[in-house]
């Protein structure tokens, strides 16, 4: 079955709890757990919300954050949709071998990806790779000389973090290309050097995209971010402007790249953007549950079984510790869903064998009964199952593999 996105109105996840997620659970009791699910219906309701936050501005696919082929190109067919964000190389050219504008986000070098783009004129023209520092040409120069390829497209990555003096370096550490003259420089050099094509600009503004400005039970913290935030949207729109001109006083630049999911609206606003990156709001990840700009629903969750019972109050999952990158803290752990009343052990928490369960749910679960849970982040749930199951009109209607499904683990 070919997934196919239609806007749908209303939003269960929100109106009516309870219905969404028994619905889900009905739909899906024959399944054998672990198994991952995702409704249909949530998943066209992210993507065309994430259109009308871009406002207009096309979104290329983050594919990092689902790791779904048939996802991919469902998403890519709405209009407004247009090219994959790849995180290697290796992923990237097995996208390319279908879609024909992939991004590499993450300087790469693999050697022997590098020979096959550099041997394959249709997949050099539809490959970009991400660079921030010479050595990176260099080391591909050394793999393939300039004059035994295709010519490699390139991408600047511009260092978008926030600097100030009172809360020193904000944002994560990538390029080292921040200044008007360093992208300057890079630009030059690449322009002048036999091999490449420089086509595109990228900067990722993690401290907005990827930090929820309300979170749980700090709302100083949430003032704070509201506060970085909004000062680095004006930083940042005044510095990647300037960039961007004198980039294209070297090169002829097809892109402009920025933002993520949490800062379409900031980034799409930005008139030096000519695209914006997105792909966890798709899934809905629970991360993105502590933004005030958006709501997601949670289109993705996955089910694990209660197998014993070691108090008459207490019930213990098999697995459950699909935890997500990023700092070790609490915000990491998968989130209890339904049943609601449940909490997991400060002790054990989420466990690669067993999760614990206590609460007033937890004395009414008996063994085989399912609990439904939501991984923090988006794509990274996609590693631990070899499909998902497509849910719509309270039924299972196909059932897509995953990355991993189709036998593939790039990173």
């Amino acid at each position: 079955m070919t997934l196919s996105l239609l806007p749908t109105p209303g939003t269960p996840w929100i109106d009516d709890t309870a219905g969404y997620w028994g619905s889900l659970a009905a739909a899906t009791a024959h399944l054998d757990t672990p198994f991952a699910a995702l409704d249909l219906d949530a998943l066209a309701h992210n993507a065309f919300s994430m259109l009308d936050r871009a406002a207009g501005k096309p979104i290329r696919v983050a594919s990092k954050s689902v790791r779904v082929r048939e996802v991919l190109d469902a998403v890519l067919a709405l209009p407004g949709y247009t090219g994959v964000l790849a995180y290697t190389l290796p992923e990237a050219l097995w996208l390319a071998e279908t879609i024909d504008d992939v991004v590499v986000g993450y300087p790469s070098v693999d050697r022997a990806g590098i020979r096959r783009l550099a041997a394959d004129e249709q997949l050099a023209s539809r490959v970009t790779l991400m660079v921030d520092d010479v050595s990176q040409l260099d080391l591909v120069d050394r793999v393939v000389a300039p004059g035994a390829r295709a010519s490699i497209r390139v991408c600047i990555e511009l260092d978008t973090s926030f600097v100030t003096r009172a809360l020193g370096h904000v944002g994560v550490w990538r390029s080292p290309v921040f200044s008007v003259d360093a992208a300057r420089v890079l630009a030059q050099h690449i322009a002048a050097r036999p091999g490449f094509e420089l086509v595109g600009l990228m900067g990722y503004e993690a401290q907005i995209a990827g930090v929820g400005n309300r979170p749980r039970g700090n709302p100083a913290r949430g003032r704070v971010l509201d506060w970085m935030q909004h000062r680095s949207i004006a930083e940042l729109e005044g510095r990647r402007g300037a960039v961007v001109e004198a980039v294209r006083e070297v090169a002829d630049l097809e892109f402009v790249n920025g933002g993520g999911t949490g800062s379409l609206e900031s980034t799409s606003a930005d008139a030096s953007v000519t695209e914006v990156a997105a792909g966890s709001g798709l899934f809905g990840g629970h991360l993105f549950d502590t933004y005030s700009r958006f709501r997601p629903a949670p289109a993705a969750a996955f089910a694990l079984s209660v197998v014993r019972k070691p108090t008459p109050q207490m019930a213990t999952l098999l697995g459950g510790g699909w935890i997500a990158s990023g700092p070790a803290q609490p915000d990491r752990l998968p989130e209890l869903v339904w049943p609601t009343g449940l909490s997991m052990q400060a002790r054990e928490m989420a466990g690669e064998v067993q999760t614990p369960l206590s609460g007033a749910a937890a004395e009414r679960l008996a063994v085989g009964d399912r609990v439904w849970l939501r991984h923090t982040k988006s794509g990274e749930l996609s590693e631990h199952v070899n499909g998902f199951a497509v849910v719509s009109g309270g039924e299972v209607v196909a059932q897509v593999p995953t990355y991993r499904g189709e036998g593939q683990a790039f990173l």
